[in-house]
C-alpha cells in the first residue's frame, strides 16, 4: 500500500513523535511510505532512510494556495491509495485533495481535546465532509470535538498513540551515565518534558513545587523544552526561590535517556490527547504523576497517579507521595506500569488499527 502522512512540521512534539514511529512501522510492515511536512525545518525524522520527507516550504497562513498545489503535486506523482493527515493546517490542505480528479482516500487525525480557536472551528466545520474518516487519541478528546460541534457524530473515531516498547525499556546503565552527567548525587529526580506553553500549565507545576520544597529538599526537577513562556516560567521560578531546584534543560534530543534517570515523570497540563511522553514514562517503568485530562485517567489509572488540573496543593501532594514510595514500591508500580503499556499501547497494534482504517 501506498501510504503519503502529511503533517504541520517535523519539530520536537508528540504528534510529530507519533508520525515518525508510525511511518517506521508502516514501512517497516513493507509499506511504501513518504511524509509530507509543512515547514522547512527538520528536528526528528524516521530511522527508516527509505522514507522519502517532502517539504512544502510554506511556513505563513498566506502560503496556503501554495502549500495545496505543491501537495496536490505530490498526490499526482506518488498516487498514494491513503493520506492521512495530523493536525490542523495539515488536516484542511488534505481534505481540499478531494477537489481534485481520482482522489486518495482521506484519513484526518486530531492529537487534542481542544480545538485551537475560532478560525480551526470553522475550518474544521465547513471541510469535515471531505474527510472520508477522522480520528483522535482518546475518547475524551473524540467526545470533545463531537460535543463542540467540530465534527459530526459518527465521523470521528478513536485510535490511541503506540509507543515503541523495543525502543523504551529501561537501562539501567543510561540511568547511571545520565545522572552522573547531571550532577544529582543522591537526589531523586522530577522530570517534565513538554513545550513551554499554555497547555502544560507549567505555572501549576513550579507552585506544586514551591509547595513541596517546604517539606524536603531530596530531589531535583529538570524541565525539557523550549517555548514562547520560557522566559516568564524563569521569572516564576526564580519568585518562587526555586533557581537552585528547577533546572531548564530546554529541547533535547535524549529525551529516552533523560526518562531513564528520573525517579517520577510529571505532566501538569490543563489539556492534552494522549501524550506520548507519558506512554514513554510508563515503557521505560517510570512512576508517572499527572493531571486528569484528556485520556489521561485510562492511561494511567492503577498504575501512577492522577490529580485535578490546575491544583498545584493537590500536586504538590501527589508528588510527595511518589517521592516518599520506596525504590521497591516504585519498582513494582514501574513494572505494572510497562505491563500494561505493552498490553494496550503498543506501536504494533496501533499501525495494524490504522492498516485496517486505511483498507476499509
Amino acid at each position: 500500500m501506498k501510504i503519503l502522512i502529511v503533517i504541520n512540521s517535523l519539530g520536537i512534539g508528540g504528534a510529530e513523535s507519533v508520525v515518525i514511529n508510525l511511518a517506521d512501522k508502516l514501512s517497516e510492515m513493507n509499506h511504501e511510505v513518504k511524509i509530507v511536512y509543512l515547514s522547512d525545518i527538520i528536528l526528528i525524522k524516521p530511522r527508516n532512510q527509505n522514507i522519502e520527507l517532502i517539504s512544502l516550504e510554506t511556513n505563513k497562513n498566506k502560503d496556503i494556495l501554495l502549500a495545496y498545489l505543491k501537495l496536490k503535486n505530490v498526490v499526482n506523482n506518488f498516487k498514494p491509495d491513503v493520506v492521512h493527515s495530523h493536525l490542523f493546517k495539515a488536516n484542511i490542505l488534505s481534505r481540499l485533495l478531494k477537489f481534485s480528479r481520482n482522489p486518495p482516500k482521506i484519513i484526518c487525525t486530531e492529537h487534542s481535546t481542544k480545538v485551537g480557536g475560532l478560525r480551526n472551528l470553522i475550518g474544521y466545520r465547513l471541510t469535515n465532509s471531505l474527510a472520508d474518516i477522522n480520528t483522535n487519541v482518546s475518547d475524551v478528546a473524540v467526545e470533545s470535538y463531537i460535543r463542540k460541534g467540530v465534527v459530526s457524530k459518527g465521523s470521528m473515531i478513536t485510535i490511541e498513540n503506540g509507543v515503541d516498547t523495543s525502543k523504551f525499556i529501561f537501562n539501567p546503565t543510561i540511568r547511571k551515565n545520565i545522572r552522573d552527567e547531571l550532577s544529582v548525587s543522591n537526589k531523586k529526580i522530577i522530570l517534565a518534558v513538554g513545550r513551554l506553553d499554555t497547555p502544560k500549565d507549567y505555572p501549576n507545576l513550579l507552585k506544586a513545587i514551591s509547595i513541596l520544597k517546604k517539606n524536603r529538599d531530596d530531589f531535583t526537577v529538570f524541565i525539557v523544552g523550549d517555548g514562547p513562556l520560557k522566559s516568564s516560567l524563569m521569572k516564576l521560578s526564580n519568585e518562587l526561590g526555586l533557581k537552585e531546584t528547577i533546572k531548564f534543560l530546554g529541547s533535547r534530543t535524549n529525551v529516552k535517556d533523560l526518562i531513564q534517570a528520573a525517579d517520577v515523570y510529571v505532566m501538569s497540563s490543563m489539556w492534552e490527547g494522549l501524550p506520548m511522553v507519558i506512554l514513554e514514562a510508563m515503557a521505560c517503568e517510570r512512576m508517572v504523576v499527572a493531571t486528569d485530562c484528556g485520556g489521561i485517567k485510562n492511561l494511567v489509572g492503577q498504575n501512577g497517579l492522577v490529580v485535578p488540573t490546575r491544583n498545584p496543593s493537590l500536586l504538590g501532594s501527589a508528588l510527595e507521595t511518589a517521592l516518599d514510595m520506596s525504590n521497591e514500591q516504585r519498582i513494582r508500580t514501574g513494572i505494572r506500569a510497562r505491563q500494561y503499556i505493552v498490553d494496550n499501547y503498543s506501536l504494533d497494534h496501533k499501525a495494524k488499527a490504522y492498516l485496517k482504517l486505511y483498507s476499509s
